[in-house]
């Protein structure tokens, strides 16, 4: 039987509504730490369906970290003006600024990067790797690693968050239209630096 403190337990973790949490804990039979997957699976198939509606309102945070040279603002967008008034919402949009200020991504995600930039990065690397002289199908994985973990650090949404590195900040936004109940989207960044 699952108490209604095992459910408020787990709520206070996850942010997930009561009957996800008790439904979460039922199927883990009482597991925490099993309930927690449990709900991040959940919260994914939720992003899923919901990647493809559109995201007519939104919300722009922004942040001037405290020394005054590093100013962000971050366009997020939704698709109700009910979750753009959003405390959650508009505090994840804050986060986010102070996420570009601290970790300055060029772009938002693959798409934006042109693919002249990825092939040179490519034949830069493989020149770096002919010179360790490693069997030619072991080379190629090699650099198609090292080209993706350099893209990787330049991607507003494959950076580790700045405050959970455990997540990427795609991540976080699947757990945010899971249990915001909207599709949620990055729509354009600028940040400033006085240097």
């Amino acid at each position: 039987m699952i108490t209604a403190q095992e459910v408020k337990k787990l709520r206070d973790r996850t942010g997930a509504s009561m009957i996800q949490c008790k439904n979460a804990l039922e199927e883990s039979q009482g597991d925490i730490e099993k309930a927690i997957v449990v709900l991040q699976k959940s919260g994914s198939k939720v992003a899923d369906k919901k990647c493809g509606r559109s995201t007519g309102e939104g919300y722009i945070g922004s942040y001037i970290h405290s020394n005054g040279k590093v100013g962000v603002l971050v366009e997020i967008v939704c698709e109700t003006d009910f979750v753009a008034k959003n405390e959650e919402f508009r505090e994840l949009a804050h986060d986010l600024a102070m996420h570009v200020a601290a970790n300055n991504p060029r772009y938002i995600d693959y798409k934006e990067i042109n693919p002249e930039e990825i092939n040179n990065k490519k034949k830069e690397l493989a020149e770096e790797v002919k010179k360790d002289k490693k069997p030619e199908n072991i080379a190629e994985k090699i650099v198609e690693g090292k080209v993706k973990k350099h893209f990787d650090e330049l991607c507003f949404g494959t950076q580790a968050f700045v405050k959970n590195p455990d997540v990427t900040v795609e991540q976080l936004l699947t757990e945010k239209i899971a249990k915001l109940g909207e599709n949620i989207k990055i729509s354009k960044f600028t940040r400033f630096e006085i240097v």
